[in-house]
């Protein structure tokens, strides 16, 4: 299996999710620090995150799919052995 170190592609979101994201984000931002920004500027915060921040938690992801697999893969070896003839 490769372990190039390819970059994580770029998030990108549906159009109704990313209106989501933006009212959450402005909402947030007035409402935890009293700051009162133009959908550009909030525009600007959320691509911050889909460019610097989410990769990590892509990242995190993948490494936590890739333990699940191979604690499943263990599993389905072990049963195949079980149903080995003497």
């Amino acid at each position: 299996m490769s372990r190039s170190k390819t970059k994580a592609p770029t998030i990108t979101l549906a159009p109704e999710q990313e209106r989501d994201a933006l009212d959450t984000l402005k909402r947030f931002l007035e409402d935890r620090f009293e700051l009162q920004l133009g959908s550009f500027e909030v525009a600007e915060v959320l691509e911050l995150f889909s460019k610097e921040i989410a990769p990590h938690y892509y990242n995190r992801a993948i490494a936590d799919v890739q333990l699940h697999l191979k604690e499943r893969f263990e599993s389905i070896e072990s049963d195949l052995w079980a149903l080995e003839k003497p």
